[in-house]
């Protein structure tokens, strides 16, 4: 399993988790004891997929949103900057219409997204452009550590404004 330390944070797995071959795990990343962490998804250009989401067997298209925790079945369709809401459940062979925002459990269509929902979501892409950029610069491989080192720093949180503020108009 390919681990790389990214500005100065180093995986750690712990001996009980199992990480398959194919996963990838950068920077401050902790797998818990009796995790298990499987292959790869394959999503379409400038999706984003939160914590903690499951996606089988589907297709994420351009610019969508998965919310955390969030569970996408096989054969679903996420259209385009379409936004599923977190702990969301989309069950097998349904299709979510391009900008649209589904939740629940089962998911259903709420609404369509407005212009500023897209907006921040093309803001959080753009963050995540410039990360290539940094990990370019500072990502190397690594062998992930057993239990984190002494005095591990915290990490700093990021420049975006959450979209529940911007809903709010603060």
């Amino acid at each position: 399993m390919p681990a790389y330390a990214f500005e100065g944070f180093t995986p750690v797995v712990d001996a009980r988790a199992f990480v398959h071959p194919l996963a990838v795990l950068i920077g401050d990343v902790r797998v818990g004891p009796d995790c298990y962490v499987a292959p790869g998804a394959s999503l379409e250009q400038d999706s984003h997929v939160g914590h903690g989401a499951v996606l089988h067997g589907c297709s994420v298209r351009r610019g969508a949103l998965i919310g955390i925790h969030a569970v996408v079945m096989d054969d679903a369709e996420i259209g385009e900057e379409s936004f599923v809401g977190a702990a969301s459940f989309v069950r097998a062979g349904f299709v979510v219409p391009p900008r649209t925002l589904v939740t629940g459990t089962p998911a259903r269509v709420v609404r369509e997204l407005k212009p500023e929902e897209l907006a921040w979501k093309a803001t959080g892409t753009r963050e995540y452009q410039e990360l290539a950029a940094r990990c370019l610069a500072a990502l190397r491989e690594v062998a992930p550590l057993a239990a984190p080192e002494p005095g591990r720093p915290v990490r700093p949180g990021t420049a975006t404004v959450p979209l529940h503020t911007i809903e709010r108009g603060k």
